[in-house]
């Protein structure tokens, strides 16, 4: 499954226009919004929210039997949007004070976005159907066997094409998933052959080309399934040393902010 980042966007997006509305109020004001006045209040608050939405609704999607209300990858787009559009919320809320325990929630909040981050970079390693389901290995090496059949059927349409094609196209040197050394290596060599081959292709007519980029998307295909399953068992570990870190900490930041405002309902109105 094609993992799409338009999430990523959408939150850009959203970000950008809370901005500008930031600023808006900031000019109107003469100054940075308090945290306490209504203002600073609602960002909290609507910040808070998302961050609840962010923690509960994917994992209830995720874990319940009874909620099976959309597929899992559009659950997990929401659960990035308001995971990055919420702890900038609160962020603005703090009005850049970050004294006190307000000050440790917004370090927790900007550990838990950036560990997000490399959660969403291991998962996206791991093949999977639209619904989020995991792809296993013996599913893998079935479209690994489809893609080479197409690549090879592509060759015997075009007898006399193999001799124009670069070998670096065709032969892949084998994955080593331990030496990260090597793969940097590899990947180096790979882009200065790529660039090298993108300017022999500008001298070839139209229809050469057309056909050459028709083999390299199936090539692309068959080089990413391969590498998918070589990652899949490593791509595993680190999910779940991931889950290990990433869990706790977001208990521990939910558990800091409903600290926060207790105090803060119980300072700000009862001893008034």
């Amino acid at each position: 499954m094609p993992h799409s980042t338009r999430e990523l966007w959408f939150a850009f997006i959203a970000v950008i226009l809370i901005t500008l509305f930031y600023i808006i109020v900031v000019i109107y004001l003469g100054g940075i919004p308090p945290a306490s006045n209504l203002f600073g209040h609602s960002l909290g608050i609507l910040g808070f929210i998302l961050m609840l939405m962010t923690e509960s609704l994917y994992t209830l999607r995720k874990r319940s039997r009874s909620a099976r209300w959309g597929r899992m990858s559009t659950w997990l787009q929401f659960h990035i949007f308001t995971g990055l559009v919420g702890p900038y919320l609160v962020l603005l809320h703090s009005s850049w004070k970050f004294n006190g325990l307000a000050g440790i929630i917004t370090l927790m909040t900007g550990m838990v976005v950036a560990s997000g981050f490399v959660g969403r970079y291991i998962y996206t390693a791991i093949p999977r159907t639209a619904d989020g389901i995991e792809i296993d290995a013996a599913v893998m090496q079935r479209q690994i066997s489809d893609a080479e059949a197409e690549v090879s059927s592509w060759f015997s349409a075009r007898p006399g094409s193999i001799g124009k094609v670069p070998k670096f196209l065709i032969h892949f040197p084998e994955f080593r998933s331990g030496n990260s050394l090597f793969n940097l290596g590899r990947s180096i060599r790979e882009w200065g052959n790529r660039l090298q081959w993108g300017l022999e292709k500008l001298q070839l007519d139209r229809a050469s080309r057309t056909q050459l980029y028709q083999l390299e998307t199936l090539l692309k295909r068959h080089r990413t399934l391969l590498r998918q399953l070589n990652l899949l068992a490593q791509a595993r570990r680190w999910l779940a040393i991931w889950h290990a870190i990433h869990i706790p900490m977001g208990l521990a930041l939910f558990t800091a902010a409903f600290i926060h405002m207790l105090a803060a309902i119980y300072y700000a109105t009862l001893l008034r």
